[in-house]
C-alpha cells in the first residue's frame, strides 16, 4: 500500500507583541483628534461582526465585488499564471475561493492579525481545496513582512479584496502598494478591490445600517482593547457615528463619548470628554482613473479593470514592474 502524503498546513505566527498594541493605542488616544487604528477591530469577535456586515441589505460592497469576481472568473483563468496566492486579510475567504478555483495555485498564504479567525478560515480552505498547501501567516500586513519560506521561490499573486485599501490614508496607501510590489516581486500579480465614489446617500446607508451591526462592530474595538490590555472602556458610554466627507472623498467613522470618561489602559490613564470623538476608521472612495493612477504609482502596470453595471465597485488586476 502506498503512503498517503498529506498536503502541508503550517501556521507562521508573527503576531506583533502586546507592547506594540498598547503603544499604538496610547499614542493614538494622546493626539488632539483621538484615534484608534482600525486594524484592532479584527479580533475573533470583530471578524465575525464584519462578516455579518457584509450580508446586510444596505452594505453593497461585498455582494457587488463577489458578482464581479464570479462574472470574470474565466478572465482570471486566462490571464493569471501564479503558483501562490497571498491574501491580505483572510476575512470569510468567500472571495478568495473564486480566485483559487480560477487560478489553481500550488499554495495559499492568508495573512491576518487575528490568529484565531485566520486559522479557522485557513482550515476551511484546506478542507475545500485538499490539494492546496496552506500557510496561514499571523502578521500585520500593513507593514513589510516576509513570505513563508515554503513559497518564497514561487510566482505570486497578492489578493486584497473588499476595498480595504480605503482604510489607508492616501500616503499610507502609496507605501502599502509599494510593499505589495516588493512582496510579489517583478512580474508578480496583484488583484485589488476598491469602492468607487457615488451618491452620498448610498454611502451613508451602508455605514449606518438599520439593524445596528456596524455600530456593534465599531464598539467592539473597545471590547478588544479591554480584553487585550486590561483596560476599562464602558462600551455603553459611546455612540457610533459614520459620516461622509465629500471633500476628501471618504467615510469617517467615530465613537462619540456620551459622558466624561476616565479610562485605564495598560497602566496609563486617558481622559475623554463628553461629546469627544474617537476616530476609528476612514474608508476612502475613488474614481476609476484615480485608483488606476494610485496603483501605477505603487510600482505596477495595469492589466485589466472590471466594474459592475452601476459602477459602484472596481476590481483591478496589475503586475509589478
Amino acid at each position: 500500500m502506498s503512503e498517503i502524503v498529506k498536503t502541508p498546513f503550517e501556521l507562521f505566527d508573527r503576531q506583533p507583541p502586546l507592547p506594540t498594541m498598547s503603544s499604538e493605542i496610547l499614542t493614538g488616544l494622546g493626539e488632539e483628534q483621538k484615534r484608534i487604528p482600525p486594524k484592532y477591530f479584527y479580533d475573533a469577535a470583530g471578524s465575525k461582526l464584519f462578516d455579518a456586515i457584509t450580508e446586510l441589505p444596505e452594505y453593497y460592497p461585498t455582494r457587488t465585488e463577489v458578482g464581479i469576481l464570479e462574472r470574470r472568473s474565466a478572465d482570471f483563468r486566462a490571464l493569471i499564471d501564479a503558483e501562490s496566492v497571498v491574501e491580505y486579510g483572510s476575512g470569510s475567504s468567500m472571495k478568495v475561493r473564486i480566485l483559487l478555483e480560477s487560478v489553481r495555485p500550488a499554495a495559499y498564504v492568508p495573512v491576518d492579525i487575528s490568529k484565531e479567525h485566520l486559522v479557522g478560515a485557513a482550515r476551511s480552505i484546506q478542507v475545500d481545496f485538499p490539494d492546496l498547501a496552506v500557510y496561514p501567516t499571523c502578521d500585520d500586513y500593513t507593514k513589510p513582512f516576509q513570505l513563508p519560506q515554503p513559497v518564497a521561490g514561487l510566482s505570486q499573486i497578492a489578493f486584497f479584496p473588499g476595498s480595504s485599501i480605503g482604510n489607508f490614508a492616501p500616503s499610507e496607501a502609496d507605501v502599502f502598494l509599494a510593499n505589495v510590489a516588493r512582496v510579489v516581486g517583478p512580474g508578480g500579480w496583484f488583484m485589488i478591490g476598491a469602492d468607487l465614489k457615488k451618491d452620498p446617500r448610498v454611502l451613508h446607508s451602508a455605514y449606518n445600517d438599520s439593524s445596528g451591526v456596524t455600530a456593534a462592530f465599531n464598539k467592539n474595538v473597545l471590547r478588544h482593547i479591554n480584553q487585550a490590555l486590561d483596560s476599562d472602556f464602558d462600551l455603553d458610554a459611546y455612540a457610533h457615528e459614520a459620516v461622509y466627507n465629500e471633500i476628501d472623498g471618504r467615510i469617517e467613522m467615530y465613537l462619540t463619548a456620551t459622558s466624561d470618561q476616565v479610562v485605564s489602559i495598560a497602566g496609563e490613564t486617558v481622559r475623554i470628554r463628553e461629546s469627544e470623538r474617537l476616530h476609528t476608521e476612514n474608508s476612502h472612495k475613488y474614481s476609476v482613473d484615480e485608483f488606476r493612477a494610485k496603483v501605477e504609482g505603487g510600482g505596477f502596470e495595469i492589466v485589466e479593470t472590471w466594474t459592475d453595471e452601476r459602477a459602484y465597485f472596481l476590481v483591478l488586476l496589475a503586475r509589478a514592474r
